[in-house]
């Protein structure tokens, strides 16, 4: 069984059949695509993936030890991690602060220790800190660590929802449109950071993109949905040219 695996996932609100009977295979150093039009079911994939959503049927497998139904934390120490099609940083908390709550699922000191501020507390803290602070230099965030984060620009809280999502040592990252808003060179700039992420933290990436240059230039393979269902699966170039995607974005047939 793969790293991630997602066997014959269906969710379905009252009548309506949102995401049905969907197959998925991901594996360490995977970075696979997932595409198709407004409405199409992607986002409720990793809704269901993630906790947010509970499987009406099928599983969900995460090395595998079934996780559907999990609540969400759970879902996260298990190891994936996701950001959103909306930012959601702590505006609030400076962009230091930010990545430091992503290592609070792995946090060992427990209740007394904050209180009473014990050596093993200390120590634990300051390791965090640090890491949090690699993190912070990987994404070229360094020298803004002491600001509030609502302050950054906003191809710069993208990088700092990627770096607080890391922060949770995920085995899998699930990125939603993580190129959003962002203009020409941000997205290259993010293209790079995508593969550096893959291959320097050895993790499997599963991406949600509307940009199709995007997805086409970084993804090693990629799936269709339309209406809930997986009309394709393959390479880039077999997507781009396959005749059932082409009429599901431009609505009619190939002529």
């Amino acid at each position: 069984m793969s790293l991630l695996h997602i066997d014959n996932l269906s969710i379905q609100f009252g009548g309506l059949k949102a995401l049905a009977n969907f197959n998925f295979d991901l594996d360490k150093g995977d970075l696979f695509g997932l595409i198709g039009p407004n409405g199409a079911g992607k986002t409720t994939a990793f809704n269901a993936v993630t906790g947010l959503y509970p499987p009406s049927s099928g599983r969900v497998f995460l090395g595998g030890r079934p996780i559907g139904g999990l609540r969400p934390f759970r879902i996260n120490r298990r190891g994936i991690a996701r950001t959103f099609q909306n930012i959601r940083i702590f505006g609030g908390l400076s962009v230091l602060e930010n990545v430091l709550t992503g290592f609070n699922q792995s946090v060992r000191h427990g209740f007394w220790g904050t209180i009473v501020r014990s050596p093993r507390h200390q120590r634990e803290d300051n390791h965090h800190e640090q890491e949090a602070f690699d993190l912070l230099q990987t994404f070229g965030l360094a020298d803004r660590w002491d600001e509030l984060a609502c302050n950054l620009p906003y191809g710069q809280q993208r990088r700092l929802e990627i770096a607080r999502a890391l922060a949770t040592q995920p085995v899998v990252l699930l990125l939603d449109e993580p190129a959003a808003g962002m203009n020409p060179q941000e997205k290259s700039q993010l293209a790079d950071l995508i593969r550096f992420i893959r291959d320097t933290f050895g993790i499997g990436i599963w991406l949600i993109e509307h940009d199709m240059r995007l997805v086409m230039s970084i993804c090693q393979r990629i799936t269709v949905l339309d209406h809930g269902e997986t009309i394709a699966i393959g390479a880039p170039a077999e997507i781009q040219s396959n005749p059932t995607v082409i009429e599901a974005y431009l609505g009619e047939p190939v002529s």
